[in-house]
């Protein structure tokens, strides 16, 4: 990691403000007094965010945005193309990555840090919760606005900072930890690794930079994370899972409308049998149940109460795109969602249809990149089983060019085919509203999904529908 000197006369330009990760590294930084700005291409949430928190925000990229900085971090998504990465290399501006800089605001704090291929955000939350009622004030950088704070980002005061960590260009790796939350592991960010080995051996080194104080707490319900157990070098680790070999092992899953209930079997400090009974979440399905059990290991082990830990997690708000309902219309149940991959989408469904059983489910399905729908087409095909209806939207690239291999009509046929369930084609976003419009009834679940824009369509829904 290469250390920068900040100082408080700095004028830190980001590039890409808009990100959320991007976003929440400004507000920290503009909360510990340095004078930041930024840019981005479009207006959104977070660019709105930041400007509520009196940080300086440009639509657009120009050389003119960055005249007056000192210092520029850009987001990954930002190409070397860009006017003002191209002026800041011309004037000599230093340039940093948003994990240099992360890393080098949070040395001076003890870290807990998340990451994994899905999951990570609802984790890093979940422990956000549990550590602020025990008082402990952390600071909190996350990858998903947090409802209960109406943000993703928080400068505390406390000695402990609890950082989601984004795998998907390696940047993971730079970032100081004491404790170390690893969710899954899943065939994603290919694009940037080459192959899946490499993907597996940036995940062994990260379970291995964490320190024999602390501990590195794995998933063992996931297949991929029990291949490298034997790789990892290090003795701190600690399992979770349905698993019976777990060390903290869950059983006796309830699934309910507005939670889900369940038991937790541990070992203390003491190597002492300890058991959890009746842990309510609010929040559906097993994978949150997993995400639970990863925070609630965390939080035991510095030194949490049981009963602090039940009651943050029976009171636990949620975070903002997962599984959010925006609004209910004829018996009909709106709601939003962030899932973007085949392990995302079938956890989504699988947690809905155990509580929702007697209703019909609509996917608004909007895939995200054309290499991540090619190289897992079949994945996602056999992805809606749960799904009686998938309304199939137009890719949405993120700045990839579009591909020839991409046959849409084929992609929605192989849906119908693996999934077994009818699939509508949508040219463009005004035929949701269309199609819903004229075909829907009653006691339907409706979830749009996606990692591009139809957060923003699900909701203007609310008008047309």
């Amino acid at each position: 990691m290469q250390k920068i000197n900040l100082g408080q006369k700095e004028v830190i330009h980001f590039v890409g403000i808009g990100g959320i990760g991007m976003s929440g590294l400004a507000q920290i930084m503009k909360n510990m007094g340095f004078k930041v700005q930024g840019s981005d291409q479009n207006k959104n949430k977070n660019t709105i965010t930041c400007i509520k928190a009196g940080i300086k925000v440009f639509i657009g990229h120009s050389k003119k945005n960055v005249r007056n900085s000192t210092i520029l971090v850009r987001s990954s998504a930002i190409k070397n193309n860009n006017s003002e990465i191209k002026f800041a290399r011309l004037k000599k501006i230093p340039i940093y990555s948003r994990a240099d800089v992360l890393a080098d605001v949070v040395t001076l704090k003890k870290n807990i840090i998340i990451t994994g291929s899905h999951g990570k955000t609802t984790t890093t939350s979940l422990i956000a919760k549990i550590l602020s009622d025990q008082k402990l004030d952390p600071t909190i950088v996350n990858g998903g606005v947090i409802n209960s704070l109406n943000s993703n980002a928080k400068l505390g005061k406390g000695e402990w900072s609890i950082l989601e960590a984004d795998e998907s260009d390696g940047s993971f790796l730079k970032l100081p930890i004491n404790y170390s939350v690893v969710t899954n592991i899943d065939h994603e960010h290919i694009d940037f690794y080459k192959n899946y080995k490499n993907l597996e051996n940036s995940f062994v080194k990260f379970i291995e930079k964490t320190p024999p104080t602390g501990k590195s707490i794995l998933c063992k319900d996931n297949s991929n994370i029990k291949k490298i157990l034997n790789k990892i070098k290090n003795k701190n680790i600690i399992t979770y899972g349905e698993n019976k070999k777990s060390d903290y092992h869950i059983s006796n899953i309830r699934y309910k409308i507005d939670y889900s209930i369940f038991d937790l079997k541990y070992k203390d400090i003491k190597k002492k049998n300890r058991k959890i009974r009746n842990i309510q979440l609010k929040l559906l399905g097993k994978h949150n149940v997993l995400n639970a059990v990863a925070a609630i290991a965390v939080c035991l082990n510095l030194g949490v109460s049981q009963n602090i830990i039940k009651k943050s997690l029976s009171k636990f708000s949620g975070v903002q795109r997962r599984m959010t309902k925006i609004f209910s219309k004829n018996n009909n149940d709106f709601y939003d969602d962030y899932a973007h991959h085949p392990t995302e989408i079938r956890s989504i469904l699988e947690g809905v249809k155990n509580v929702y059983k007697d209703k019909e489910i609509i996917s608004v399905f909007e895939p995200h990149r054309y290499s991540r729908v090619l190289s897992l087409k079949k994945e996602f095909a056999k992805s809606f089983l749960n799904s009686n209806y998938v309304l199939l939207c137009p890719i949405y690239a993120a700045g990839e060019r579009p591909k020839l291999k991409y046959n849409n009509f084929e992609f929605a046929k192989l849906i119908a085919k693996l999934s077994k369930t009818q699939v509508i084609i949508i040219q463009n976003y005004s035929d949701i509203q269309k199609y819903l419009k004229k075909n829907l009834t009653n006691n339907k679940i409706i979830i749009g999904m996606g990692a591009g824009l139809i957060s923003k369509y699900m909701r203007e829904l609310k008008t047309f529908i």
